[in-house]
């Protein structure tokens, strides 16, 4: 190879994020998980929590303040960013314009799971994402209860890091007959004409079911206690940090109806599943979803 064809060559982009940088979000999703959510977990009052969109699209003190203090930390470290929070942006809808055109955007869940975190059940999270131009980079996924969280990024191995003890690698589950496979759909975020189509495939696998928390729905994928994910809600803030664990632990992760996931799509459906070959028998089953409505 010439020189000429070399300097041709593009060039490797650097890490979007260092150690020392990862390790500072570590840190900061840490203290706002001490100072803002687990203070008030089992304490809120009722008039610290409030509807959305739904009855059920909860939003609390927890996740206002949390959001606050991270983006906060987060657009003082990385003061060329783009910082979206989840509730930011449900007041600005016109912060997900620019994701795609960022060269670093960050995307916050202060508390995912809201709902069981309002109705005083331990199964939320904090997931934290970064993305270069829409494309995961960084993500991780916090479990304040326990006090540990997975993690991943372009080049290295991930894995579940705890403030104590060692830290384990993630890896997907293998691939199955469908019949044995287990996996999480949230039906009630279906377009309404789908969900009869829908429910009537989870007679098909071993268990379909829904934790109402995306954070712990990815982490059991990238652990490989659970094999595969199909939603039809693309917010940032819920799948960045997961698509990009799950695919570094080994599964395969797809728009269903083709090519990669990206943080700047914001419709369509997501399908995560164990391999390439248990992905194509998925999108069989699900394949009716990509059908114009009647």
């Amino acid at each position: 190879m010439t020189a000429t064809e070399t300097e041709s060559l593009p060039a490797k982009l650097a890490p979007a994020l260092s150690n020392a940088q990862q390790n500072h979000v570590i840190n900061t999703v840490r203290r706002a998980a001490r100072a803002e959510i687990l203070p008030r977990f089992r304490a809120l009052s009722q008039d610290a929590i409030r509807s959305k969109s739904s009855p059920d699209d909860l939003v609390t003190e927890a996740d206002t303040a949390a959001e606050a203090m991270i983006a906060r930390a987060l657009q003082i470290a990385f003061p060329h960013a783009l910082v979206i929070g989840e509730e930011a942006a449900s007041t600005n809808p016109k912060l997900l314009v620019g994701i795609g055109d960022a060269q670093l955007a960050f995307h916050i869940d202060p508390v995912d799971g809201t709902w069981n975190f309002a109705h005083d059940m331990a199964l939320f999270g904090v997931i934290i994402a970064a993305t270069r131009y829409g494309k995961p980079v960084f993500g991780m996924i916090y479990d304040p209860i326990a006090d540990n969280w997975a993690i991943a990024d372009e080049d290295g191995i991930p894995q579940l890091q705890r403030s104590f003890g060692p830290a384990r690698d993630l890896k997907a589950a293998m691939g199955k007959p469908v019949e044995a496979l287990s996996g999480f759909i949230p039906l009630s975020i279906f377009a309404h004409h789908h969900k009869p189509a829908l429910a009537a495939t989870f007679p098909s696998f071993a268990k379909v079911g829904s934790l109402r928390c995306s954070a712990h729905e990815y982490r059991m994928l990238a652990q490989g206690y659970a094999d595969f994910l199909l939603t039809a809600s693309l917010h940032p803030w819920d799948h960045a940090a997961g698509a990009l664990i799950c695919a570094r632990a080994g599964a395969h992760v797809e728009m269903l109806d083709g090519g990669d996931y990206s943080a700047a799509r914001l419709e369509g459906h997501l399908l995560v599943a164990p391999d390439k070959v248990t992905w194509n028998k998925l999108k069989k089953i699900f394949s009716f979803l990509l059908e114009p409505a009647g």
